[in-house]
């Protein structure tokens, strides 16, 4: 959808994560109402915006996203074999040993933006929502993202992801799209 369609407005509303103004409606998962409560310990949000410590490495944030984020329960070795698991999936693993940095030096828009779906994706969400993943990325770079992004529905993960003027080959990614205009009007594109 275009800017100010309500893309980021409805994954909001989709995810729980939007309690003000007038929001109405069933939400069901599987046909069955959602416990919102519930619900948001399945998911994972990955917003627009990257914010990362510049001194850490690739690694170490994933590590400390881990340990941060899973069950006590967890043996800090199994935290580790997820983390490893998650890097290999978003394609993280040949860069884990460098530092975020800033814009002037460090990792690439790119690599930052996939450091931000891994530091979601070790909390093993059941669902992982993506808000306009490609923002300020050229073609290539968007298409390393959305590799990544298929990666992680490939291996049995529920992805919404909105998007802005994708290219048709990001458009082909998808396997389900709902087109968005401003106003009321949609239409659902099922592949």
């Amino acid at each position: 959808g275009a800017s100010g369609a309500g893309k980021t407005t409805l994954m909001d509303v989709i995810a729980g994560l939007k309690n003000t103004g007038k929001i109405g409606g069933e939400m069901l998962v599987n046909g069955h109402e959602i416990d919102l409560p519930v619900f948001r310990r399945y998911m994972g949000y990955v917003e627009q915006r990257d914010l990362h410590m510049e001194l850490t490495t690739v690694g170490e944030a994933l590590k400390f996203a881990a340990h941060c984020r899973l069950p006590s329960s967890m043996s800090c070795v199994e935290k580790d074999e997820i983390v490893d698991a998650v890097a290999d999936l978003i394609e993280l693993t040949p860069i884990m040993h460098k530092k975020v940095g800033n814009n002037e030096n460090g990792l690439s828009v790119e690599q930052r933006k996939r450091l931000t779906i891994g530091v979601e994706m070790v909390a093993l969400p059941s669902i992982l929502f993506l808000d306009e993943p490609t923002s300020g990325l050229d073609s290539r770079s968007a298409r390393i993202v959305m590799r990544a992004i298929r990666n992680v529905a490939a291996a049995g993960r529920t992805v919404v992801c909105t998007i802005h003027q994708p290219s048709e080959e990001i458009f082909g990614m998808f396997d389900n799209c709902l087109l968005l205009q401003r106003g009321d009007f949609f239409i659902d594109f099922s592949y």
